[in-house]
């Protein structure tokens, strides 16, 4: 750490993301509306001298004096996260480490891999591992009416209720990768009060499965939801408590799904009838 405080530091920038506060030092001040707009949500300027995450970037790109091309660096704290010649590759790993980072260490706060939208006040959850079709299915609600608060991570406080996560909805293009969709191009609106969950849905995709779900009891679903729960091994008594109290008011269904359409119609129905079947 003491090589790296000795470097040329020429700008920087502190914010606080859910209680989480968050420093990026670099030697190019160019980079940082580029950085900004990697952040994660809720991120707004703090005066905190201390942080709980430093971030150094160097920027690197053409040495005509060495007639070669230096790398573009980046570290938390101490340990070097990327050593790429790509910039934009360098800001997806930084992008991607510090949401990684508030989810597991925001203090009044349980984040859950999780898609989520809100339906008539209340909000259906979305629990599943990266490609297991959160978005896809999130964006097919969004289309039929349903606010949109999240296709990443289910945020929630003590009580159990889930708030907005403020950033567009991913989807897939060629490749496997992911891009961002403007909200408005869906056509939707996003969520801006906290909601109590009406409904927790297992929804797994699978090519060609049709969306007959089962109901499951508060226990299992659980821990079921556990497993995608950010901070589970961290602070595991409050993710614990915060999902008892989820599962204990909203009923739990498991199932694999095909089409989006077919899941996104029956599980409207279903939060309208308080989660019971369709």
């Amino acid at each position: 750490m003491e090589k790296l405080d000795r470097l040329g530091w020429a700008a920087g920038l502190s914010v606080s993301s859910y209680g989480v506060r968050i420093g990026v030092r670099t030697n190019d001040p160019a980079v940082l509306p580029r950085v900004q707009s990697v952040l994660p949500p809720c991120s707004r300027p703090s005066p905190a001298r201390l942080v709980d995450r430093l971030v150094s970037l160097t920027v690197g790109g053409p040495d005509p004096r060495r007639n070669l091309r230096r790398f573009h660096l980046l570290y938390a704290d101490s340990q070097q996260l990327s050593r790429t010649r790509d910039l934009d590759e360098l800001l997806a790993v930084l992008e991607t480490h510090l949401k990684l980072y508030v989810a597991e260490r925001a203090r009044r706060r349980v984040f859950v891999h999780a898609g989520v939208v809100g339906w008539r006040g209340r909000a259906l959850l979305l629990p599943g591992s990266s490609h297991a079709g959160k978005s896809t299915l999130v964006t097919e609600l969004v289309r039929r009416g349903a606010r949109y608060y999240s296709d990443e991570y289910a945020v929630l406080d003590a009580s159990g209720r889930v708030h907005p996560y403020a950033r567009d909805p991913q989807v897939k293009v060629g490749g496997g990768r992911s891009v961002s969709l403007p909200l408005s191009e869906l056509g939707g609106r996003p969520g801006r009060e906290a909601l109590p969950v009406g409904l927790v849905a297992l929804a797994r995709y699978q090519d060609g499965s049709r969306w007959r779900p089962r109901l499951i009891s508060a226990g299992p679903g659980a821990l079921e939801v556990l497993a995608h729960t950010v901070p589970a091994r961290l602070r595991p008594e409050a993710a614990l408590a915060a999902l008892h109290r989820v599962v204990n008011r909203a009923p739990v269904w498991k199932g694999t799904r095909g089409e989006a359409a077919e899941a996104a119609a029956w599980l409207l129905e279903a939060l309208e009838r308080g989660g019971k079947r369709a």
